[in-house]
């Protein structure tokens, strides 16, 4: 294990049982102490409203801390510890846990120890939770199930988020990547405390589980500690691995429009990043500093050109998914301009195509990418999240080696990239009134 002193690059990995495996980061660049689990599911219609509902009913209460008063009592005595559930996407693998933040032994007057303490409450959040007659409590299912079916039922609300979520339905039609990272509305309201009750069970005995830490106690330390609270986790049974089809062929773009009451319009489009993704190990550097060059930044052509120059959109950027091979662009425009503003994202990639790509532009596209991995890798958020999205990758290197490539891509890599693009899905959510 790499000294303290040393980077975040520093990270050992345990397997602690058959699919279920411990990530840390031993640090004391941090006050705080860190700590995640995640099960890994694949995202599908039938499932995935529930395992978006699962952690929160389980942070509603356990055994012996049967509500949220009690929770919060037991957070208050762990000087502070703050517990979230989260979720999740990576391609086509739904990633649904919880996490905790709290004081750093080092912190501690007395040199009282906190860790186990901390991991023991998680553990028992997740494996031993409140129960009524054997089943996970009806009060507490149905209240979180009103909150999830809010949750989806208000993605119309934003507008661009929406037309994202409406173009991968049409792109993805008959692939896991279509469905919504929380499922749909109709699903969850037909969960019941049975129903959730069976499929948790079935969540504890068949997932895979990504545990995380980032902090100063040492590997002995934290292992120990992870394996009494995790104890009861189901075992004997397959974890199957989780992972992605990834499809970079797409025929003729598909052009969908759909009306709304809306003021604004908003497109967005869906592109396969093509043979870049067939290589052995794709070159993620590369298409990092090409999304920062197309539109990933406020430097991008997309900005610089769609909304600065020409004034085509109120917004304009676009991002890469590399799980699935997949790139979006999403623009909110006037509907009068979506024929043009269309017409100009399209000519933007065109150029990166034929190499119209600076110097300035390519560094400034490293600095941006560079500036984020600093700064973000101050956060043990941000190394739990790269480090998940890692794992499941099969990738083993850090934050600094990642700067390193990015620092080492070339015009011509840039060039590949875009020229492997291709358009797949046009979506364009427009208003009533709207001639197009």
């Amino acid at each position: 294990m790499a000294d303290m002193a040393a980077t975040n690059e520093a990270i050992k990995r345990c397997r602690l049982a058959p699919g279920v495996n411990l990530s840390l980061i031993r640090t004391g660049k941090f006050k705080t102490g860190y700590f995640s689990a995640f099960f890994l599911r694949e995202l599908n219609e039938a499932e995935a409203a529930q395992n978006a509902l699962i952690t929160s009913v389980l942070l509603r209460g356990s055994r012996t801390l049967p509500d949220m008063k009690a929770i919060a009592a037991r957070e208050g005595e762990l000087y502070g510890a703050k517990i979230n559930p989260v979720i999740r996407q990576l391609g086509e693998v739904q990633a649904f846990g919880l996490t905790v933040s709290f004081a750093d032994d080092r912190f501690l007057p007395g040199g009282e120890r906190l860790l186990e303490e901390v991991i023991a409450f998680a553990g028992e959040l997740l494996l031993d939770p409140a129960t009524r007659g054997g089943l996970l409590n009806s009060d507490y299912v149905a209240s979180e199930k009103a909150n999830l079916c809010d949750r989806i039922n208000s993605l119309v609300n934003n507008k661009g988020a929406y037309a994202q979520e409406r173009m991968k339905r049409h792109m993805f039609k008959n692939e896991k990547y279509s469905v919504y990272l929380l499922g749909s509305a109709e699903s969850a309201e037909r969960i019941t405390a049975q129903g959730l009750t069976r499929h948790y069970k079935r969540v504890l005995a068949e997932s895979r589980l990504e545990l995380f830490y980032c902090g100063s106690a040492e590997e002995e330390r934290i292992s120990a500690a992870v394996r009494k609270a995790f104890r009861t986790l189901p075992h004997g049974t397959e974890r199957p691995d989780v992972a992605t089809e990834l499809i970079t062929e797409c025929g003729e773009p598909k052009y969908v429009s759909e009306t709304m009451s809306v003021t604004q319009g908003n497109l967005a489009l869906g592109f396969r990043l093509g043979e870049v993704m067939r290589d052995k190990l794709p070159d993620y550097a590369a298409l990092a500093v090409f999304n920062a060059i197309y539109g990933g930044s406020i430097n991008s052509k997309l900005f610089l050109n769609v909304r600065e120059r020409l004034s085509l959109c109120y917004d304009v950027h676009s991002g890469i998914d590399r799980q699935k091979g997949v790139m979006t662009v999403s623009a909110g425009i006037d509907f009068s301009k979506y024929g043009q503003a269309l017409e100009t994202i399209l000519d933007m990639l065109e150029l990166c195509r034929k190499g119209d790509i600076s110097d300035e532009e390519l560094n400034t596209a490293k600095k941006v990418i560079l500036t984020d991995l600093k700064s973000a890798s101050d956060s043990a958020v941000y190394l739990d999240a790269f480090w998940l999205r890692q794992t499941v990758s099969g990738l083993d290197y850090g934050p600094e080696v990642f700067a390193a490539l990015v620092e080492e891509v070339t015009k011509e890599k840039v060039v590949r990239v875009a020229r492997s693009v291709r358009l797949d899905t046009v979506y364009f959510l427009k208003g009533e009134e709207a001639g197009v």
